[in-house]
């Protein structure tokens, strides 16, 4: 089992292509190919910890539609600035505001939002967000978990922890 992380789909938002530059000629194409990325690194006993801004302007059938077709046997939701009722109803496996997990020992802290401090940040914690889709840089502890930071699909910790070691290695030297 994996645990992956991921925000922002905006699953039925037309606008997000043109707001965020997405390479996708409509929201049919869009969400398709979100649904196809998704299931591409997510596997049947996989959980996912999606981070906000599931859907927007999408129709609850249609929302449910797409819900059902993702891969994972266990979803939750971190809740984002555009997570409604219709959004609430989907058959997640936990709904909250802020989560935080711990995996091989290290804390991992959930939020929709990017922060600048959070729970044992000075002591080797991790925080993961959405919202910024790709615009708000991350930190040797910090990662945008969104769509559009990542290629369109949901990220692992291994790769985040990658990404991580990657921004350690260009900090300045101490003098």
């Amino acid at each position: 089992m994996t645990i992956w992380f991921t925000s922002d789909h905006h699953f039925g938002h037309t606008n997000i292509i043109r707001f965020c530059g997405r390479p996708y000629s409509s929201v049919e194409e869009m969400d398709e190919a979100l649904v196809e990325r998704w299931n591409s690194v997510v596997g049947s006993n996989d959980e996912v910890w999606h981070l906000g801004d599931f859907a927007h302007r999408c129709g609850p059938n249609r929302m449910r539609e797409i819900f059902s077709s993702l891969r994972g046997r266990a979803v939750h939701l971190v809740l984002g600035n555009h997570d409604r009722k219709h959004t609430l109803e989907l058959p997640w496996a936990s709904v909250q505001h802020y989560a935080e997990l711990r995996i091989d020992g290290r804390l991992i802290v959930l939020f929709h939002y990017g922060l600048r401090a959070w729970n044992q940040s000075g002591r080797g914690s991790w925080s993961l967000y959405g919202h910024s889709h790709g615009s708000l840089p991350g930190t040797p502890s910090s990662s945008d978990v969104g769509v559009d930071a990542w290629n369109f699909r949901p990220v692992s910790l291994d790769e985040i922890a990658e990404q991580h070691r990657g921004r350690m290695a260009q900090l300045p030297e101490p003098e």
